[in-house]
């Protein structure tokens, strides 16, 4: 390809890539090639919602040919400022791939459709767009590397820009967490699968650890357990989705993924990391034949209580920012902060009053 990079023409529907054979033209070469979402979504038709046609197949070049087109049929209603990939995959007959083997089309609906941060680090990755042809082995060392090595921003060129003393030290705290992450299996083993399991599985066991460390510094402060639940424990355990959403509340261009993030992540906490242990609780007692499993509860109901109804302010406060702001995330400056307090102050009336009332404090 000529370029990793490639923005449409004003409401295109139909955008051609050219693929450019080099190093000689003798004999007979294929390669194949598939478009990859991104921020477009891709579908069947131009009457299912999507941005574009998928599109997939193999390029087949004759004794002499030079070059070869890729045809994307773009629906009507794209969205603005979307962006697909077109990659480049499993060269056959001898052929290789160059360096540029994959491009990001950003969709064009209006004009002066400039290119973003974002886009340009994606353009990036999408030139080295070779991962699958890869070795195992070759991968597993890029992945090392790539975790030991300290790289700074990329700018709005796609430059990598010189790394400032605060990627220095968020370098040598996170390095040995890169360094653990690295022995999870390359992406492309597997069709991915590996990776995802193995990856659930650290992020389990990191999660334990957490939950004991803060459980024994609830005990060194002599704190309840319920208040060492709702405090250390629910900080620890849930850090890393408020990352996970701040990523996708910055990358996304609507707020279902940040918010959907949470609520998964909730219906998790509470349909699965409740009812599992409870089922085997239930049938280890069946099998042990030593009666029901019964646990009490001290603050739960009260706490579960006041979590409803602080949850419905929540959900009222993006309904107010629907109308006043036009969306539940994003908006003017002001909005935001004051959002940002409002939903803080509603934790901390839940960590407060919860506290008060498991320590008998709180007059209800």
């Amino acid at each position: 390809m000529e370029s990793t990079r490639y923005h449409s023409d004003p409401d295109p529907s139909e955008i051609s890539i050219t693929v450019k054979r080099e190093g000689g033209y003798d004999g007979a070469v294929a390669i194949s090639y598939r478009t990859i979402d991104a921020t477009a979504i891709g579908g069947t038709t131009q009457n299912d919602g999507s941005d574009y046609i998928k599109a997939e197949g193999t390029l087949w070049f004759r004794h002499g040919e030079t070059s070869k087109d890729i045809d994307i049929t773009i629906n009507p209603n794209a969205h603005d400022h979307s962006t697909l990939i077109v990659a480049l995959q499993k060269p056959m007959l001898g052929a290789t791939l160059g360096e540029d083997c994959a491009m990001v089309i950003t969709l064009c609906k209006t004009e002066g459709c400039r290119e973003s941060r974002d886009e340009a680090l994606l353009a990036e990755i999408a030139g080295n767009y070779d991962d699958e042809d890869k070795p195992l082995l070759e991968a597993y060392y890029e992945q090392f590397t790539n975790a030991l090595t300290m790289g700074g921003e990329v700018d709005e060129d796609g430059e990598e820009e010189e790394p400032t003393v605060s990627d220095l030290i968020m370098h040598f705290i996170s390095l040995f967490w890169k360094v653990l992450f690295s022995l999870v299996p390359p992406r492309f083993f597997g069709s991915g699968y590996p990776a995802f399991v193995i990856s659930l599985v650290f992020i389990g066991i990191l999660t334990a650890i957490v939950e004991q460390i803060a459980s024994l510094l609830g005990c060194v402060w002599s704190l309840k357990r319920a208040v060492s639940g709702i405090t250390l424990v629910a900080l620890g355990t849930s850090l890393p989705d408020t990352f996970a959403s701040r990523s996708a509340a910055i990358h996304d261009d609507s707020a279902d993924a940040a918010i959907g993030n949470i609520t998964g992540s909730n219906s998790v906490n509470v349909f699965l990391g409740l009812g599992l242990p409870w089922i085997l609780a239930v049938v280890w007692k069946w099998a042990d034949g030593s009666g029901d499993f019964e646990v009490g509860t001290f603050n739960l109901q009260f706490s579960v209580i006041l979590f409803i109804i602080l949850a419905c302010f929540a959900i009222l406060t993006l309904f107010i920012r629907r109308v006043a702001v036009g969306g539940e995330l994003g908006g003017p400056t002001v909005a935001k902060y004051i959002t940002g307090g409002v939903c803080l102050f509603f934790w901390m009336t839940y960590i407060i009053v919860a506290s008060l009332k498991a320590y008998d404090k709180f007059p209800l």
